[in-house]
C-alpha cells in the first residue's frame, strides 16, 4: 500500500505539472531504455524517446537509438557502436517544420560503487548527418543513483537519481548544451525500474525545463 500511495502521489504531481505546462515553457519527455544481454559479453541497446513541447500532444522530437555493446570486464566498462534516427518538429516563425537526422555514435560507459552510491560515467562521440550539414559532437555524463529504503538497488527499492551531461561541438561554437537532472526511481525487479523527474537544459541562448518519465528494461536475451 505504501508503494501504491507513493506512485499515486508521483502521478498526481506530474498531472498537475502537465496542466501547468500547457501555459508555460515546460516540456515532457517519455522514454524507454533497453539494455539486454545477448551473451556474456555482448548487449543490445534499444531506446525510444517521445519528446513534447508541452505535457502531451505537441511533438517536439522523436528519437530512436539502437546499438551493440561489448563489456571489457564483467558487467562493466562497456564500449558500444550505435545508430540513431531523430525526427524533429521545431517551430520556425510560428510554423512547424520537420527535420530528419541520422546519427552514428560511439560510447564508453564505466560504473563505480562507493557504499550505497552508484556512479556512472558515459563518454559519447556522435557523427550527425543532417539534411544539409554534417556535425560532430562529444558528450560526457556523470550520473548517480542512491537507494533510499535499502542499502542496495534491490527489487522494491526507491532511489534518488541525478546526472549532469555536457555537450561540446567539435566545430564552432564549442558549447552546445548542458543538462541537469533529478528524479525519484523505483526498482520493480532485478531487470526493470522506472523514474519520474525533472531535467533543466541550458543552451547558449535559452533555458528550458522538461518533465521526464523513463522505463528501463534489462531483461537478458540469453539463457543466463
Amino acid at each position: 500500500m505504501k508503494i501504491l500511495k507513493s506512485m499515486a502521489l508521483v502521478i498526481f504531481s506530474l498531472t498537475a505539472t502537465f496542466s501547468f505546462a500547457q501555459k508555460n515553457d515546460l516540456g515532457a519527455w517519455y522514454m524507454y531504455f533497453g539494455n539486454n544481454k545477448i551473451s556474456e559479453k555482448l548487449n543490445f541497446h534499444n531506446e525510444i524517446q517521445y519528446r513534447n513541447f508541452d505535457g502531451i500532444g505537441d511533438l517536439e522530437q522523436l528519437l530512436i537509438r539502437t546499438g551493440i555493446g561489448y563489456d571489457l570486464t564483467e558487467n562493466n566498462n562497456n564500449v558500444l557502436l550505435g545508430y540513431g534516427f531523430i525526427l524533429s518538429q521545431p517551430y520556425v516563425n510560428g510554423e512547424k517544420k520537420e527535420n530528419i537526422e541520422h546519427r552514428i555514435f560511439q560510447q564508453y560507459i564505466t560504473k563505480q560503487k562507493f557504499g550505497r552510491f552508484y556512479l556512472q560515467h558515459r563518454y559519447r562521440l556522435e557523427e550527425r548527418f543532417l539534411a544539409d550539414d554534417f556535425r560532430m559532437r562529444f558528450r560526457y555524463m556523470l550520473g548517480l543513483n542512491i537507494p533510499i529504503n535499502n542499502k542496495e538497488m534491490l527489487p522494491k527499492t526507491f532511489y534518488g537519481s541525478v546526472y549532469n551531461e555536457i555537450f561540446l561541438n567539435l566545430n564552432s561554437p564549442t558549447f552546445d548544451r548542458n543538462r541537469v537532472y533529478g528524479a525519484l526511481g523505483y526498482v520493480i525487479n532485478k531487470n526493470m525500474r522506472i523514474e519520474a523527474g525533472y531535467m533543466n537544459q541550458i543552451q547558449e541562448n535559452k533555458n528550458r525545463g522538461q518533465i521526464q518519465i523513463g522505463f528501463y528494461n534489462n531483461i537478458p536475451f540469453n539463457k543466463n
